[in-house]
């Protein structure tokens, strides 16, 4: 029996926002997408603020140097929001 393991590579290819959500494409071509609401920094900010991002961690983060606001795809992938008072 011969089984092939598809590779996942869970570096961040692009971001963007929309008013209600933040989308994230990932390397190997999925899409995350989570509420704005899970993260307070990101929700309060500008539509030019979300859109200044820069890769980080090796492409496996997110961070926005307007808000100082960083994100990682593990995190996301997990559906974890922001913890409370963050």
């Amino acid at each position: 029996m011969n089984i092939s393991a598809r590779i996942m590579d869970e570096r961040v290819a692009d971001v963007h926002c929309d008013d209600d959500s933040l989308i994230v494409d990932l390397m190997d071509g999925r899409t995350i997408s989570v509420p704005l609401a899970w993260y307070p920094r990101l929700l309060a900010a500008k539509p030019e603020e979300r859109s200044h991002w820069e890769l980080a961690g090796g492409g496996y983060g997110i961070h926005w140097p307007d808000i100082d606001e960083d994100l990682n795809t593990e995190g996301l992938l997990r559906g974890a929001p922001a913890p409370k008072g963050h």
